[in-house]
């Protein structure tokens, strides 16, 4: 396709404004020969509408542009079930107080109808099985729900978020919860709690992917233990650096193991935990040393991310060809952008 007929297609607000980045006289972007699936991702803040860091419905819609234009193929775009609980500092995130029965439910379907809305005459669909990342050319929009809070004792929701089209659910957030424990705060369940095991016995009799971003060590080996499913970590670093302490969303090796022993995926999470780019793809580097090849992405958290060190898709382009200088075959790369996530939908997803 022509560089007018692409701009044709995908012409949502925006799009222009993107073409420097892409170098159309030297061919296509890399993104474009592997594509990528974006593991973790806020969308334009769509969470945020109605308070004041929303940053209006057309950053929507050019970060559709942006993705189109990138080629990204699919992403996992999270709801934030807890968010009416949490503030946004310049540490990071800071928890006001436990979530008030009901609320995560009504924060759940409030979200969920801003999404419905948005991707309404975009150059974007919503995905439901594998198959569809290869329907069409516009990007497809998987949805995720960042916290099981959401669940509060009644699994049959569980059922009724799949019907709306959920297909990942993040077991914790920040808001610490009765399903399993969490990284950043003290222990309160030993791990996945008995709840949180009818919640992932659910989960994988539905072909729903879990999530086990913020979870703790514990968490995911009771989960790992619970279920025979591959599982998701979608966005985190390696702690691995002995000359800085190790961020509290951080990885041990042991961690990161225990994902890809089940034949999962981490989504290596370009945040402010890292110095830099350069020093984010270190920690990629590191990554794929000690999990293998075959069980990392990227989860960018686009758009909700801590001082991040990639600010948009092209961001991720320069990452995959920062990859492909380190010795990595095209192949290679080709499973870190997208091609090891679309094998964990194909295998957890049903249909």
């Amino acid at each position: 396709m022509d560089r007018n007929k692409f701009l044709k297609y995908v012409g949502a607000l925006g799009a222009a404004s993107l073409l420097p980045d892409l170098s159309f006289g030297l061919g296509m972007p890399i993104s474009k020969k592997h594509p990528i699936f974006d593991l973790h991702c806020h969308t334009g803040r769509f969470f945020a509408k109605g308070n004041e860091t929303y940053p209006g419905d057309g950053a929507f819609s050019k970060s559709v542009s942006e993705m189109n234009l990138a080629g990204v193929k699919g992403v996992f775009i999270s709801i934030v079930s807890d968010s009416n609980m949490l503030i946004r500092t310049d540490k990071g995130i800071e928890v006001k107080e436990t979530l008030p029965k009901g609320m995560a439910w009504e924060t759940y379907k409030i979200q969920l109808e801003i999404f419905q809305n948005l991707i309404q005459n975009q150059a974007a669909s919503i995905g439901y099985s594998s198959k569809d990342i290869n329907k069409g050319m516009e990007v497809k929009f998987f949805l995720s729900c960042e916290g099981a809070d959401f669940v509060e004792e009644d699994i049959d929701r569980i059922d009724e978020v799949y019907e709306s089209g959920v297909r990942s659910v993040q077991l914790v957030h920040y808001v610490p919860n009765n399903v399993g424990d969490l990284q950043t705060a003290d222990p309160l369940n030993g791990g996945l709690s008995d709840y949180g095991k009818s919640i992932v016995k659910r989960l994988t009799e539905l072909g729903i992917v879990i999530d086990l971003a913020h979870a703790s060590f514990d968490t995911v080996k009771g989960v790992a233990e619970a279920t025979g499913a591959p599982l998701l970590l979608s966005h985190s670093i390696l702690a691995d650096d002995p000359n800085r302490p190790i961020a509290v969303r951080a990885l041990s090796r042991d961690h990161a193991k225990l994902i890809a022993e089940t034949g999962g995926l981490i989504g290596a999470w370009p945040s402010g935990f890292s110095k830099d780019f350069d020093d984010f793809v270190e920690n990629t580097l590191r990554l794929i040393d000690a999990v293998g090849v075959d069980h990392v992405g990227i989860g960018t958290d686009m758009d909700a991310n801590f001082n991040p060190v990639i600010n948009d898709y092209f961001g991720v382009e320069r990452w995959l060809k920062a990859l492909s200088t380190k010795g990595f075959s095209k192949s290679e790369v080709q499973k870190i952008g997208g091609g090891n996530a679309k094998r964990l939908l194909e295998q957890v997803l049903k249909g």
